[in-house]
């Protein structure tokens, strides 16, 4: 089978064509390198089942020519990251939308499969932990920017499943909860290798708020192995899935994870949100997946410990800072 994996040079979407690749599949790869890299698929290029191409997924003569080389297309690619979506409102919606409807209008020209990558982000503010695929959505103000990626993420699927029912597209959504692993950056907000970088330099580990919200994370690995399932599983069409660990950690408890597994005497500092951020800002204190459901499709669940990933990415981030 031949894939096209739009954000295929981004830190998922590196892992996914590399795993895909492993189980005798063709990869071809879209990406405009604003948040993936080079060096996540360097490894790949000159394998003669992999094949990349430069280029941004708004652009929809590109799209469609990528799409009807493929089988199927896994559309990774988006604005991502609280402090980008904060920072940029604008072109977090204007990407993620825009993205995706060239995307959907590509594939049902033929009818060709396609998942497309949510985020738990769409939960908003709910309080219903665990969070099950069909629970109502929360979202906040739209005078807060820092929903701007949950709304635009929850309309994405809103419009795939449309395509589904309306036009007989075979679309899953899959709703990923804090992945993490090698080859992830903090740049944009992410927290554990924000951690990781700042605990092996010696630098203050910064948490934002009071550190007593709690996320789930999970080994890419495990992450890729999910959507790659969902894409050979006829019965996930027209269906939406939470992807990620259900052991729930604080960010205090993360932070004191990392610091030890660093070896580090980092000082864990607190910074309120509105200096992090904007003034205002929301975040909510608990996101947990159900992923029964996701384990009753598939047969699997993510397992990978919190300290497996916790050191995988300590590693990572020791191994960078000895090559700069």
């Amino acid at each position: 089978m031949k894939v096209f994996i739009t954000g295929g040079a981004g830190f998922i979407g590196s892992h996914l064509a590399e795993r895909l690749i492993e189980t005798g599949h063709e990869v071809l790869v879209l990406d405009n390198l604003s948040t993936g890299a080079m060096e996540n698929i360097q490894h790949l290029v000159g394998n003669p089942a992999f094949e990349h191409r430069i280029g941004c997924v708004t652009e929809a003569p590109l799209v469609a020519e990528l799409v009807d080389r493929c089988d199927v297309t896994i559309h990774l690619a988006a604005a991502v990251g609280v402090r980008l979506i904060v920072e940029q409102p604008v072109h977090t919606i204007e990407t993620n939308v825009h993205g995706t409807e060239v995307v959907l209008q590509a594939v049902a020209k033929k009818q060709k499969r396609v998942l497309l990558a949510s985020t738990s982000e769409v939960y908003g503010k709910s309080d219903r932990v665990p969070f099950s695929e069909d629970d109502d959505l929360v979202m906040g103000a739209t005078t807060h920017a820092r929903w701007a990626y949950a709304c635009s993420k929850a309309l994405d699927e809103w419009l795939g499943l449309a395509y589904h029912r309306d036009k007989g597209v075979p679309v899953t959504v899959f709703r990923l909860f804090n992945t993490v692993g090698p080859r992830q950056t903090g740049r944009y907000g992410m927290v554990l290798p924000s951690f990781a970088a700042q605990a092996v330099e010696g630098s203050p580990i910064t948490v934002y708020g009071s550190g007593e919200q709690s996320r789930c994370f999970c080994h890419v690995h495990d992450v890729v192995k999910s959507i790659e399932a969902l894409m050979m599983e006829d019965s996930s069409i027209g269906g939406v899935f939470n992807i990620g660990s259900d052991r729930e950690v604080t960010i205090n408890a993360l932070a004191e994870m990392v610091r030890a597994d660093a070896g580090s005497a980092s000082e864990i500092v607190h910074i309120p949100y509105s200096e992090a951020y904007t003034e205002g800002f929301e975040d909510m204190m608990r996101r947990m997946p159900n992923v029964a459901k996701l384990e009753r499709t598939i047969g699997f669940k993510p397992t990978t410990a919190l300290e497996k990933i916790v050191s995988d990415v300590v590693a990572e981030q020791r191994a960078r800072r000895a090559t700069a």
